[in-house]
């Protein structure tokens, strides 16, 4: 490979970059208690606009912005069939995700309730 052709530190510092940053706006963008509120709602499959507004108890102001967010950025899709509007997630990983996170919490909850344990213990 000629100099040329390799791509230089600088640009592959810029390309780590990007990638670091598309990362942190996707964990951003699903860092909200509603939007992932709503992706464990779909998790059994697809679902109305007013089931999930019904089901978060909010207005559907609300329910739309959220719903707007994850499906600008590709996370939902929505489907129109007569007046009712149908929401499921493109990417059955995203449940993994979920999963995973659950299973990080529980750990480091369990590892906290632990020491609070041995805290509070006789002295």
């Amino acid at each position: 490979m000629s100099p040329r052709s390799q791509p230089s530190a600088t640009a592959e510092a810029v390309q780590h970059r990007a990638v670091y940053q598309m990362k942190a706006d996707f964990f951003r963008i699903l860092g909200h208690p509603v939007r992932v509120r709503i992706l464990e709602l779909l998790k059994d499959g697809e679902r109305t606009v007013g089931d999930l507004q019904n089901e978060l108890q909010m207005d559907s102001s609300g329910t739309s912005q959220h719903l707007g967010v994850l499906r600008k950025h590709g996370i939902l899709e929505g489907r129109r069939e007569g007046t009712s509007v149908y929401y499921t997630v493109r990417d059955p990983r995203i449940f993994q995700l979920l999963e995973v996170s659950k299973q990080i919490l529980t750990s480091s909850l369990t590892e906290s309730q632990a020491v609070l344990g041995e805290l509070a213990g006789p002295e």
